[in-house]
């Protein structure tokens, strides 16, 4: 019986080890999706204690303290650091067979070598023994630890980027690059949209009466962001949108909308797909990589929604149709000859090998130049990487692949690069011990390297 957490963790064979360990596990990392705080980095953020940096912000732990049946107030509430400590503590011992049972011991070996197991017995030893490393570990020290040469950030069109700004002027090593998530743009018709159009107004210092001068706001932005550094952008969407809307129907749906007018949702569907077509021209332009997030079904529960606000943990795998939509943008802006890189990330797991299939029918002119994305959220377990490896793998080029993200708004996240490394070694240690890939270290060790780190290096062009 192997040890829990050992040197073979996720590798089954003498080969996966071995490839682990040659061409994986010393590999730097290109954390080119996540949400972790700019003013964090900029500031070099010491933390007070274990609580404020791995429970702080975490919805993945708060979904499984709720269905332990823990109380909210330590999840989102006014409970003590401890004390919410403590809850997940007890927690943790019923997350068996989830991944966060892997994930917990793992950011506790990795960051403060502490291989016991948590729980409620352990709990207190184990904060002490975490807070005394926790005073010496900053912002900076844990991107230096890891290897992180660049990170991504997710960032609003309205952020005045003084963070990235900051970082910029610093002796960082790690590369800190702002990523243009407009999903607020696409909001038109909520109450959320014309406070965030004032915002809009005021970070591009434009006067936005109509829709030509809410586009010029918005390239304004575009614009300060790739003075900045930004090579990506980012949507998170329930689906894709492609309905054909012209000029002046979107002129119109955008001035009754700062008229705080209803819109319905045909007229909503047509301005998203207007702009989608709109973000995909400014990406293409200047040469970024846009990111497409795609099935996620949000803040679900109402009571939760209206008592503790937006990104909590309530949320769920979307069930809509997404390939017609997203086959008819892809092809509109290919017809458009304004088809940028991109990077598909499906949640349903239904959508899976359909998605490994669509990027093939895009690609030209660079190799991988469309990219299905990491096991994303829900999916970026064992079973979720897994499935998505072997997807790309029979229908399109694993060799190509970009490798893995954090997603995370936590600096506790990069033992998940490790988790991915190890399960694609493993996958392809048993190829290559089933006589299924030729033993040629030249040809599989470069591919591990790469899908680890160099495709992400050359296709996002981050470190140039």
């Amino acid at each position: 019986m192997e040890q829990f957490l050992s040197d073979d963790f996720l590798l089954s064979t003498v080969t996966a080890r071995r490839l682990y360990e040659q061409f994986a596990a010393r590999q730097p990392i290109l954390d080119y999706h996540c949400h972790l705080s700019p003013k964090d980095i900029a500031e070099n953020r010491r933390f007070a204690n274990l609580f404020e940096i791995w429970l702080e912000g975490d919805h993945y732990k708060w979904r499984a303290m709720r269905a332990n049946g823990v109380d909210e107030r330590f999840c989102t509430g006014d409970a003590d650091p401890y004390e919410k400590f403590l809850a997940w503590a007890r927690t943790v011992p019923y997350t068996l067979r989830n991944p966060l049972y892997h994930w917990t011991h793992l950011e506790l070996q990795r960051y403060f070598g502490i291989s016991e197991l948590l729980n409620e017995t352990s709990a207190r030893s184990i904060w002490e023994r975490a807070n005394a490393a926790v005073e010496k570990l900053t912002a900076h020290e844990i991107l230096k630890k890891f290897c992180v040469e660049a990170l991504c950030t997710t960032d609003d069109p309205v952020d005045d980027l003084r963070y990235h700004e900051q970082i910029a002027r610093s002796d960082l090593p790690t590369r800190v690059h702002p990523a243009f998530r407009p999903d607020c743009a696409l909001k038109i018709g909520t109450p959320e949209f014309v406070p965030w159009l004032k915002r809009l107004e005021q970070s591009a210092n434009v006067h936005v009466r109509h829709l030509n001068s809410f586009l010029d706001a918005l390239r304004q932005r575009h614009g300060y962001f790739h003075s900045l550094a930004c090579r990506l952008s980012d949507h998170g969407l329930d689906h894709c949108y492609a309905t054909p809307c012209s000029d002046r129907s979107a002129a119109g749906i955008f001035l009754k909308a700062r008229q705080r007018k209803a819109i319905g949702q045909e007229e909503h569907n047509q301005f998203a797909s207007f702009l989608m077509l709109f973000f995909g021209q400014l990406d293409a332009e200047k040469g970024w990589t846009k990111q497409l997030h795609l099935g996620a079904l949000r803040n679900v529960n109402t009571q939760a929604r209206q008592a503790i606000g937006p990104d909590a943990g309530f949320d769920a795998i979307g069930d809509l149709p997404q390939f017609g939509s997203l086959s008819a943008y892809l092809d509109l802006l290919a017809r458009e000859n304004a088809l940028p890189r991109m990077i598909l990330y499906n949640l349903n797991p239904a959508d899976t090998f359909a998605i490994a299939t669509m990027i093939g029918s895009f690609q030209s002119g660079e190799p991988g130049k469309l990219q299905y994305g990491s096991a994303w959220w829900f999916l970026d377990q064992k079973d979720g990487i897994t499935a998505q490896l072997d997807a790309l793998s029979n229908a399109g080029l694993l060799s190509r692949f970009v490798g893995m993200v954090t997603d995370s708004r936590s600096f506790m996240s990069y033992p998940r690069h490790e988790y991915f490394r190890r399960i694609l070694c493993d996958i392809i240690g048993r190829d290559l011990d089933r006589g299924e890939l030729p033993s040629d270290d030249a040809l599989v060790g470069r591919m591990i390297a790469d899908i680890c780190y160099g495709n992400a290096k050359h296709y996002l062009r981050l470190l140039a």
